[in-house]
């Protein structure tokens, strides 16, 4: 149990500088824009009524995001951007954190034990796996980079540019 609370407290203290800090980046991207040539865009009345609307309801949006895989960063930039008030980003912030460093914790711990004790039994099965493993994940960034490749437009065709 003392294994699994000392990770769970490394990666809550991980989560909440990295997902605080994104905040922040957000924040000062937003001030940035509001200098910008785009500040009488984000002052319209359309803009108030949607910040308005993520600052009243955002924080579960950014709770629940970190129980989501490439979500969470964009909740957190987006909370910032919008100006959420920290009375309210902050406890999502700490109650999501909470609950992802204690899933990761929990998950990531009882998937090394599984593959440790793959190794010890079975070194050549474990080896095969990861080897597996590795061979999928380049296959689908390959995978991935073609199909990119061949779905953007090609800037040489007319009335692209």
């Amino acid at each position: 149990m003392g294994k699994i609370a000392m990770t769970a407290a490394t990666l809550y203290v991980i989560v909440l500088l990295r997902a605080g800090g994104t905040f922040a980046v957000g924040w000062l991207a937003g001030a940035g824009a509001r200098r910008s040539r785009f500040a009488e865009r984000i002052s319209s009345a359309k803009f108030q009524r949607v910040e308005s609307a993520i600052q009243r309801w955002g924080a579960p949006v950014v709770a629940v995001s970190f129980l989501t895989v490439g979500f969470q960063t964009a909740a957190n930039f987006l909370a910032g951007t919008m100006r959420m008030p920290l009375p309210r980003y902050l406890p999502a912030l700490f109650v999501g954190g909470a609950a992802w460093a204690l899933i990761y914790a929990t998950v990531g711990i009882g998937a090394l034990a599984a593959l440790g004790a793959l190794f010890a039994r079975h070194t050549a099965l474990g080896v095969a796996g990861v080897a597996v493993l590795l061979l999928g994940a380049c296959g689908l960034v390959a995978y991935r980079r073609r199909r990119a490749a061949t779905t953007a437009p090609d800037a040489d065709e007319p009335g692209l540019s």
